[in-house]
């Protein structure tokens, strides 16, 4: 049997996460035809069939499936070759690739900054920011080693490790005499104009407010979505709104008449956890447990 070429992995494993052919071949950065002669030469090689497609759909089929789960494991393992390879060149031992959210307390992040590994002296640590929820599809991708995640949900390739478990924050003015409560309810936030972080941000967090509101019958007089901290401090002035944050993102904003309450909802909790993949055989190489 002839082995096939890591070209060919690439197109096959693309176009898995993709299921369109133009798409695929958009990122690919190849023609589509191109991309459809690929795949046609990996299916005659393997002999099976990979993909049942039609004009319209692309379908993984059960062969497909196993084909791709197993074309990723080798496509890490030549990544994990080559990045050490070239990180030893440039007299580093080791390259840890970390995911976090801006969101994500700066104690942990810290935390990690200085990590340290005695059988890795030269170990350099790498940071990526994005949401949490991509940063989770970039572990379950092999694009990072690791990431600092929160209110993602589990999925069958990763493997969480819980760190912190936190409530939110509403930040308000400290004119609103909400602001004189030790911590706040649901309730006590019916009717008020609520600030949130758009859905885009981080999707359970907005499922998981929208969920808790509606169970407890909990309403806003209106709502306002933002894509930072920052954004809600003129929102809060302006309209005695009141925002829904993780601790550390209130407390960039608690100052100017702004005051930081702790929301006290056992179903509203955020947790921030480690997370690695499960079949990632180039992380007991780099990976601390």
């Amino acid at each position: 049997m002839v082995l096939p070429d890591i070209q060919l992995l690439q197109a096959a494993i693309v176009l898995a996460e993709e299921l369109n052919f133009s798409r695929a071949a958009e990122r690919l950065r190849i023609q589509q035809p191109t991309l459809s002669r690929q795949i046609l030469k990996l299916e005659s090689q393997l002999g099976v069939r990979l993909f049942e497609r039609n004009h319209q759909n692309v379908e993984l089929t059960e062969a497909g499936r196993h084909f791709v789960e197993g074309a990723r494991t080798v496509l890490l393992d030549v990544e994990h070759v080559v990045l050490s390879t070239s990180a030893v060149s440039r007299g580093t031992d080791e390259l840890l690739n970390i995911g976090k959210s801006p969101y994500t307390d700066p104690f942990l992040v810290t935390t990690l900054q200085m990590l340290r590994l005695p059988l890795f002296p030269s170990l350099k640590v790498k940071f990526w920011s994005n949401y949490s929820h991509e940063l989770a599809q970039m572990v379950a991708t092999g694009k990072l080693d690791m990431a600092l995640v929160t209110a993602v949900p589990d999925a069958p390739n990763l493997s969480f490790q819980t760190l912190t478990e936190t409530p939110f924050y509403i930040a308000l003015s400290k004119g609103d005499p909400l602001a004189n409560r030790k911590d706040l309810r649901l309730e006590d936030l019916h009717g008020c104009e609520w600030i949130l972080l758009a859905s885009y941000v981080n999707p359970r967090v907005f499922e998981m407010i929208q969920m808790a509101a509606s169970e407890k019958g909990v309403a806003a007089a209106d709502r306002h979505y933002v894509m930072t901290a920052e954004e809600t401090s003129e929102l809060i002035h302006a309209h005695k709104g009141v925002a829904f944050l993780p601790r550390d993102a209130a407390w960039r904003i608690a100052y100017d008449g702004i005051a930081m309450r702790p929301l006290s909802e056992e179903r509203l909790k955020l947790i921030t956890r480690l997370v690695t993949r499960l079949d990632n055989k180039s992380c007991r190489y780099r990976c601390p447990r």
